[in-house]
C-alpha cells in the first residue's frame, strides 16, 4: 500500500512564479548562473547560492553555507516571494516540452514506504552523498525539488488528472528553455480522498530519478525518530516531496558514453577488436543512433558505425546482463579500453540521449574525446524488472524526462 499524501506547499506568488522556479543548479554553466543571479532577484537560485552579492564566501556544504541557505529561504517567505497554502492539497502538474506532454501529481511520500520496499529502487546510492544531502536537509528543513516517481498505469487517476487539467490552472507559464509549466490545486475533500485511496491500492511505486534524495530523506527521518524517542509517524520529517507520473507518461532516454583517450589505438585496430563480439558496419550518414536493443552506434575519426551484438554476448533472461549499458562496459569499455569503474575512471564521459547523436559527434569532432558510443534507451518494463528483482543498474543508464524545476512547489518540515 503506497502512502502518497496531500500537504501544505510553499509556492511562489503567482506574479513571480516564472521568475522564482529554476532549473537544478547543476544545469547551469558558471557564467550563466552568475548572469541569472545578477539579473533576477527572485530566482530560487539565490536560496541555493546565498553567497551571491554579500561579499562573504562560504564553502559548499559547510554549516555556514547551510545556515545562509536557510536564512535566504526564510527571507523569501518573509517578503512574500513564497507563500504557504492554508489547506493540504495535491498539486496536479503538466509540462509541455519538445512536442510532448507530461501530466502528473506532486505530493508527499512516506519514508516507511522506502524502508519497507514499497518504493522500488534501481540505482545504488553513495553513502557520502547520502550524508551530505542529509546534513543539508537537517539544517535547511525543506524539499524544493521533488523525487521523480512512476506508478503502474491507473485509468481512474489518469481520468481524474485529465479532468482537473481542463480547468483554469493556478500557474501557467513558459521558461527560457521553451518548456511550458502548468499547475492546479486539488484540495476538495472528495478528490483528495479519491487520490489517496487509489495510491493506497498500489503495491509498488518506482523511483525514476532521485535515489539520493530519497535515501537522505529517509536517513534524516530515522535520525529524528531516534532523537525524538516517541513519535506518531505523522510528523513532517516522516515524509518527503515527490512528483508522481504514470509509467505511460514518462520518457526514458539513452545515456551515452565517450572515451577521451584510446591509448593511441587506431580506428582500424579498434574496428578489428570489435568484430569478435559485434557485427560492425560503416554507416553513410551525418548522424546515426541505434534502432533496437543490443545495437550500438559508434562515432570515430569522422565516421559512424553500427555495432550489433552477436548471439551469446547478451543474456536476455538476465535483467542486468541484457542491459546495453552492461554489454557496452563488459564487452567494449573494459576489454578494449581497460575502463572498469565508470564512477571513477576519468577517461570515460557521459552524454544524455536527450541531446541527440549530434552531441556525441560534437564531443569527438571538437577533440574532447576520441570515440563515442550511442545506446538504445532502456524500456520502462526493463527498469521495473531490475527494481522488482532487487538489482542495480550500472551508473548513468537512464535519462528520464520530465525534469522538474526547483522552487515551484516546496515541502517544509521545519519545527518537527
Amino acid at each position: 500500500m503506497a502512502i502518497v499524501l496531500p500537504f501544505r506547499a510553499l509556492r511562489p506568488a503567482k506574479d513571480k512564479v516564472h521568475l522564482v522556479a529554476s532549473r537544478s543548479v547543476d544545469g547551469y554553466q558558471s557564467g550563466e548562473l552568475q548572469e541569472k543571479l545578477a539579473s533576477n532577484p527572485y530566482t530560487f537560485l539565490h536560496v541555493i547560492n546565498p553567497d551571491f552579492g554579500d561579499g562573504r564566501k562560504t564553502k559548499a556544504g559547510s554549516p555556514e553555507r547551510l545556515q545562509k541557505v536557510k536564512s535566504k529561504f526564510k527571507t523569501f517567505v518573509k517578503e512574500g516571494v513564497l507563500k504557504q497554502d492554508e489547506t493540504p492539497a495535491y498539486y496536479v502538474y503538466k509540462q509541455y516540452k519538445g512536442g510532448f506532454e507530461y501530466l502528473g501529481i506532486i505530493a508527499c511520500t512516506s519514508i516507511d514506504d522506502y524502508i519497507n520496499g514499497v518504493i522500488k529502487i534501481h540505482e545504488q546510492t553513495l553513502t557520502q552523498r547520502e550524508e551530505k544531502l542529509k546534513e543539508y536537509l537537517e539544517v535547511c528543513e525543506f524539499n524544493a525539488e521533488p523525487v521523480l516517481f512512476c506508478y503502474p498505469e491507473n485509468a481512474f487517476l489518469e481520468n481524474l488528472l485529465t479532468d482537473v487539467s481542463k480547468t483554469p490552472p493556478v500557474y501557467d507559464f513558459s521558461t527560457s528553455d521553451k518548456v511550458r509549466h502548468s499547475l492546479w490545486l486539488v484540495n476538495d475533500e472528495k478528490r483528495v480522498n479519491q487520490i489517496q485511496a487509489e495510491f493506497s491500492k498500489m503495491n509498488a511505486i518506482y523511483i525514476a530519478d532521485g535515489h539520493h534524495r530519497s535515501a537522505s530523506s529517509t536517513l534524516l527521518g530515522k535520525q529524528r525518530r531516534l532523537n525524538k524517542g516517541q513519535y506518531t509517524g505523522k510528523e513532517a520529517f516522516n515524509y518527503y516531496l515527490g512528483v508522481f507520473f504514470s509509467e505511460t507518461q514518462l520518457r526514458i532516454f539513452d545515456f551515452n558514453r565517450f572515451v577521451k583517450d584510446t591509448g593511441g589505438m587506431s580506428a582500424d585496430a579498434l574496428l578489428q577488436k570489435l568484430t569478435d563480439k559485434f557485427e560492425v558496419k560503416k554507416v553513410d550518414a551525418q548522424l546515426y543512433k541505434p534502432s533496437v536493443a543490443h545495437e550500438f552506434s559508434m562515432y570515430v575519426k569522422g565516421s559512424w558505425y553500427t555495432l550489433k551484438a552477436k548471439p551469446g554476448v547478451y543474456q536476455d533472461s538476465d535483467p542486468i546482463k541484457s542491459l546495453d549499458a552492461f554489454i557496452l562496459t563488459e564487452h567494449i569499455l573494459s576489454p578494449v579500453f581497460d575502463i572498469h569503474d565508470l564512477k571513477t575512471d576519468q577517461r570515460v564521459g557521459f552524454v544524455p540521449g536527450v541531446k541527440g547523436p549530434e552531441a556525441l559527434k560534437q564531443v569527438v569532432d571538437e577533440g574532447k574525446a576520441e570515440v563515442a558510443f550511442g545506446l538504445f534507451p532502456v524500456s520502462m518494463q526493463h527498469l521495473k524488472w531490475i527494481a522488482d528483482t532487487h538489482n542495480i543498474m550500472p551508473p548513468k543508464s537512464t535519462w528520464v524526462e520530465p525534469k522538474m524545476r526547483s522552487g515551484l512547489v516546496i515541502y517544509s518540515f521545519e519545527g518537527e
